[in-house]
């Protein structure tokens, strides 16, 4: 048995396609087997819902009477600063950015009231947003100075450019620290293995129901914070070279993807500016990702159960902050579902990052605009670097600098 995408592009024309959530996928399997599932289902849907700091936006505003050049100046949106070193009027706004006047950690732990993500949502729900721009004169860019408000609706072009999201599984984070509970990206975690922090939709998540990345690529088509996006690239920190069960699933962070999408398709449901204590701004994004279910090992892959994917136990209060190696145990996203998981003889309560209701919610959505006609899937033009690629994230290679 074999599909190609063309083949079920013209099912979804003809409104006899077979789609199916990756939640939905799995009971199907159980009770009909892998043959006759990938026999019947044509499209399988994934979800996430979580936080993804290596997210933004840029922004072409239009030009001003008189003109001004942005680039080589200094813009803010609500304050918060944003990259103008493109041209004249193309801005970059990052997630994690934050006002010059945020007191960070100084006050410990921070709170990171507000930042880029904030503004991104905003736009998303179509508020106005203000904008200011200082800058030098010149003879075609005479104008110095801009404050103004401007709107999603009014912009030239508002796009969601996100050079890493949707991680290929991730650690479970704990504290193995005897006295102070630390603030991470991971969340608070309390000393003495307290508690666990874990963040993936795990059997609905899109990376972990293709691990070998045989259907997503180069033009992969999306959900994407609510509206249509694609996979431009793979994404920063790609590492798909680690260590993997039989399954083909990775045990620790591995592949990722940078993808991109008109913001002014978005709305503020699905992108939300977050705040993490003690650490810092992020962007909850909401993706989903169709999987064609092309033969039997991809429908396979795609019915893999939240007990057969498992990640490490990692400390975040020295092994990790020091690029230290280790694992202090494996568990399977079943186990850290039900609650609570044990780490060294004890028993830990377990809280997810990511929302699993919000991950289903948003692989139904997908599976009815492919089942109503309105998306269709995408043939990738280039497939992602694979465990076989060589490819793999490197730490950064520190060379002292000689000062004069």
């Amino acid at each position: 048995m074999a599909k190609t995408i063309k083949e079920i592009n013209e099912k979804i024309k003809a409104g006899s396609v077979v789609v199916v959530t990756a939640e939905e996928v799995i009971g199907l399997v159980e009770k009909n087997g892998v043959p006759e599932t990938a026999r019947r289902v044509d499209v399988v849907t994934t979800g996430t819902f979580g936080p993804m700091c290596s997210s933004g936006a840029y922004l072409n505003i239009g030009h001003s009477k008189p003109k001004i050049k942005l680039g080589g100046g200094r813009v803010t949106l609500n304050d918060i600063p944003a990259y103008s070193g493109f041209a004249a009027v193309d801005i970059y706004i990052g997630a994690t950015a934050m006002a010059d006047d945020d007191p960070r950690n100084k006050v410990y732990p921070g709170e990171f009231k507000y930042g880029g993500a904030h503004v991104i949502e905003e736009l998303a729900g179509g508020k106005d947003v203000i904008l200011e721009g200082t800058t030098y004169g010149t003879d075609c860019y005479p104008r110095k100075h801009i404050k103004t408000y401007i709107n999603i609706k009014d912009v030239n072009e508002a796009v969601l450019l996100n050079p890493r999201n949707c991680y290929q599984n991730y650690n479970c984070a704990v504290n193995l620290s005897a006295e102070k509970t630390i603030y991470t990206y991971m969340g608070a975690l309390k000393p003495n293995i307290a508690n666990a922090n874990y963040c993936s939709a795990g059997q609905l998540s899109p990376l972990l129901k293709d691990p070998l990345y045989r259907t997503i690529g180069i033009g992969t088509r999306i959900f994407l914070g609510g509206g249509v996006g694609y996979v431009y690239w793979h994404g920063t920190q790609h590492n798909p070279s680690v260590k993997r069960k039989d399954n083909g699933v990775p045990q620790a962070p591995a592949g990722t993807i940078a993808v991109m999408g008109d913001l002014k398709q978005m709305n503020d449901k699905w992108l939300r500016g977050t705040s993490f204590q003690g650490y810092g701004v992020s962007l909850v994004v909401g993706m989903g990702v169709p999987i064609p279910v092309l033969d039997e090992d991809v429908l396979k892959h795609a019915a893999i159960k939240d007990e057969d994917i498992w990640t490490q136990v990692v400390d975040y209060s020295e092994d990790y902050p020091q690029g230290k190696i280790g694992s202090l145990g494996e568990v399977n996203y079943k186990q850290l579902k039900s609650g609570k998981i044990s780490v060294k003889g004890k028993e830990v309560p377990t809280s997810p990052l990511s929302s699993y209701s919000k991950a289903l919610e948003i692989a139904e959505d997908l599976k009815k605009w492919i089942v109503d006609k309105k998306f269709f899937l995408t043939e990738f033009v280039q497939g992602l670097p694979g465990a076989d690629s060589g490819y793999s994230f490197k730490p950064l290679k520190e060379r002292p600098v000689k000062e004069e």
